[in-house]
């Protein structure tokens, strides 16, 4: 399994707003005001039981045919095998459009193409960027089989999103290039780092960009209620030259651009994989000074072209199947507790991941507003010059 660093939402990928906005055409399909086999509308149906449970849901989806994603690489995370075991087990086709866009592109996405046949039908994101998608009433409570057994931390109460996937912060190092590999944030001020110290993308764009800076907060000081010395850390790391402006992708990695990478454990231990053959010695570490986890959120558009394809993807995402793909691409599944509780845990791949200690924690909704908040009005200040 590979996994591309530029999924900007991590991963600041290439689709502007007014770019989404030119390229829109065209009407909402009929499928979103069409009422399912169980007398409700498969556009406000808030779980299966809505339109007469999963087989119903399933009907109404094939009916429908198509679901329509944004910023979903087959390298990331293991999406390829996810759409393709979708595709196979229902027929339904999967258009991806912009897989290296971020996650304010999706939420773009949605806001330029509302009522519109190309509109997402669901988004990917970043945790504080699904918590922005639904304070602007963008999503569409939907509660999948699972849903009890998701953490309740991991989700929004009303179901307008919940935690998929995730993992810890941690630093890559292609060790044929650098010697020794830094292993912790104090690591990466040392002059011997010089223009080799990048982010995947920027962080008031990218969730992974934005975890990096919340790491290096928590180890210089910092909090959840404080990303600040996260922001002061990266000037310094500007002002000693060991920054490098340059977005981290499969590319820069395999090129030497970009030997050392502030990213998701998932992304990192799958480069190791990647670029065995290649080559490149790539190591792991999830810095001690600085470990953050995190989790990307799963969310439906309230106003989905395919309604009922949309959420099917969901189950999908959430069945056991779904879950065990995530944890094949490294990822940590949400539904991981559970599954290893229920005996439907891939044991094996898990015993891959990355090893960590302690239990994560994860910022509150009024943490990330504010860390976001934040870095929305530092981040350019931080890097530049």
């Amino acid at each position: 399994m590979t996994v591309s660093f530029s999924r900007l939402a991590g991963i600041a990928g290439g689709l502007a707003a007014a770019a989404i906005a030119l390229t829109a055409c065209g009407a909402a399909p009929s499928a979103q005001t069409e009422v399912a086999a169980g007398g409700k509308s498969t556009a406000t149906a808030t779980s299966a039981a809505d339109v007469g449970g999963m087989d119903a849901l399933v009907t109404a989806a094939k009916k429908e045919g198509t679901l329509n994603a944004i910023a979903l690489p087959r390298d990331w995370a293991n999406y390829g095998a996810l759409i393709d075991g979708f595709t196979k087990k229902y027929g339904i086709k999967i258009n991806i459009e912009s897989p290296d866009g971020s996650s304010q592109d999706e939420i773009n996405a949605i806001t330029s193409r509302k009522g519109q046949d190309r509109a997402p039908d669901v988004v990917d994101l970043g945790s504080s960027f699904a918590l922005s998608a639904a304070q602007q009433g963008l999503l569409a409570p939907y509660r999948v089989a699972s849903f009890d057994k998701i953490p309740a931390q991991q989700k929004d109460a009303q179901a307008r999103w919940y935690n998929d996937y995730g993992g810890y912060i941690s630093i890559g190092c292609d060790a044929k290039r650098v010697d020794p590999c830094p292993k912790t944030f104090a690591d990466l001020l040392q002059p011997k780092y010089k223009g080799q110290v990048a982010l995947n993308g920027d962080p008031t764009k990218s969730g992974s960009a934005f975890g990096g800076v919340y790491a290096a907060a928590l180890a210089n000081g910092g909090s959840l209620d404080d990303i600040k010395p996260g922001l002061e850390f990266f000037t310094k790391l500007k002002k000693n030259g060991n920054y490098s402006p340059v977005e981290s992708t499969p590319a820069t990695v395999e090129k030497g651009e970009t030997p050392i990478t502030i990213d998701w454990d998932y992304l990192n231990a799958s480069y190791a994989d990647e670029f065995e053959s290649k080559g490149v010695d790539w190591q792991v570490a999830v810095p001690t000074d600085g470990q953050f986890a995190q989790y990307y959120s799963q969310a439906i558009n309230k106003d989905a072209p395919h309604p009922a394809v949309a959420r099917l993807w969901q189950e999908y995402l959430y069945s056991a199947e779904g879950q065990n793909l995530f944890l094949h691409g490294y990822a940590r599944p949400a539904l991981m507790p559970a599954m290893e509780a229920d005996g439907t845990l891939d044991k094996t791949a898990a015993a891959k991941l990355p090893q960590v200690t302690g239990t994560p924690t994860f910022p509150t909704d009024a943490q990330q507003t504010k860390a976001k908040q934040d870095l929305a009005q530092g981040w350019g200040h931080a890097v530049s010059g």
